[in-house]
């Protein structure tokens, strides 16, 4: 009897270790299966995103990795951006729009074209860099220098310009290039920076400026690459480490005008009215995560001085930061369209393309 009995209390320990151990199994496929859907919440769907490049291509991809939802681009500049969706009567064109000039950003939220959204982590960036009701945020700062061809230079027996003063010099006419502020945010910023700078002899400046520019490019990158294709000298252009990279290769020579280097953020805001505005607010907070900074700090080559959220670090460019011209953002959006209107009358004569 006491062998059965033993029998008996044997089988049911067994029984006991059994059943915790499938218990354990089913809280870990639980577990898993919770962590899957996790990962999976937007399976199925697609994330439309217009941005200034393809270059953030990592950044989406991980974003995919995390939450399941596809992501499909389309390339265009912050002002085109801007003329489009208020030409459509507000229709958003994507869910989320990111990169380009804040001045764009700024004039959407005042046109009621943003969804507001408080990001998760968004408490970590600097007040200036971010709407205080949450209808956009910055990513990171970009900087406006010079991109110079030596070999033109050299033919053309010119040296490289080290300040905006030497651009409006008369051996530099028809040698620069520099694209639209209509169309780049980036040359946007050099327009109100330079005004920012030079105070009442702004317009008088640019009026010169003009002078040795033949026509205006109708996207951000074309200072860039058409200076490196040998069709001029200099361009206008925002300094990243693509910039650094093409030089390198080229024989160009990238230049932070030693008299002051205009500045702006990178805008990132949601559409408002978009189709799967879910999505897009769930990339805010993917994208405020310290993983995700220190992916766009590497991706836009961004000195870590220039990025948003504080202790995140990109490639050191050099940047002179005390060359930083001391900017008021506030005007950045309301001052856009009496900059460019001024700006329309005095380029009158020249082409964009």
């Amino acid at each position: 009897m006491k062998k059965f009995v033993r029998l008996l209390l044997i089988f049911a320990l067994m029984f006991t270790i059994s059943a915790c151990g499938n218990n354990s199994t089913q809280e870990t496929s639980d577990g898993q299966a919770s962590e899957t859907n996790q990962s999976a919440q937007f399976e199925g769907k697609t994330m439309n995103v217009v941005a200034t490049s393809d270059e953030y291509a990592e950044l989406f991809d991980a974003f995919t990795k995390e939450t399941g939802a596809k992501v499909e681009f389309l390339s265009m500049s912050s002002g085109e951006v801007l003329s489009r969706v208020k030409a459509e009567g507000g229709k958003p064109m994507a869910d989320l729009w990111f990169g380009g000039g804040l001045d764009s950003f700024m004039q959407a939220k005042a046109d009621g074209l943003l969804e507001q959204y408080t990001a998760k982590g968004s408490e970590e960036v600097a007040p200036e860099y971010k709407d205080p009701e949450g209808y956009w945020y910055s990513k990171g700062l970009t900087v406006v220098g010079f991109i110079a061809n030596n070999d033109v230079l050299a033919q053309k027996n010119l040296t490289a310009p080290a300040s905006w003063d030497d651009l409006i010099k008369p051996e530099y006419k028809g040698e620069i290039i520099m694209s639209s502020p209509a169309i780049s945010g980036t040359n946007y910023a050099a327009v109100k920076g330079l005004l920012d700078m030079y105070g009442d002899e702004g317009w008088a400046y640019l009026e010169k400026l003009n002078e040795n520019i033949p026509f205006y490019g109708k996207r951000g990158r074309d200072p860039q690459e058409k200076t490196v294709a040998g069709e001029f000298a200099v361009g206008i252009i925002p300094v990243d480490k693509t910039a650094f990279d093409a030089a390198e290769e080229n024989n160009l020579t990238v230049v932070y005008p030693e008299n002051g280097i205009p500045w702006v953020p990178e805008g990132i805001a949601i559409f408002k009215g978009s189709e799967n505005t879910d999505i897009a607010k769930a990339f805010l907070d993917f994208m405020f995560t310290p993983e995700a900074m220190e992916m766009i700090a590497r991706l836009d080559g961004k000195d870590g001085a220039q990025m948003v959220v504080p202790d995140i670090k990109g490639y050191d460019l050099g940047l002179p930061k005390d060359k930083l011209i001391k900017q008021d953002l506030s005007t950045f959006g309301s001052q856009r369209t009496e900059i460019l209107d001024k700006w329309n009358a005095l380029t009158s004569n020249k082409e964009t393309k």
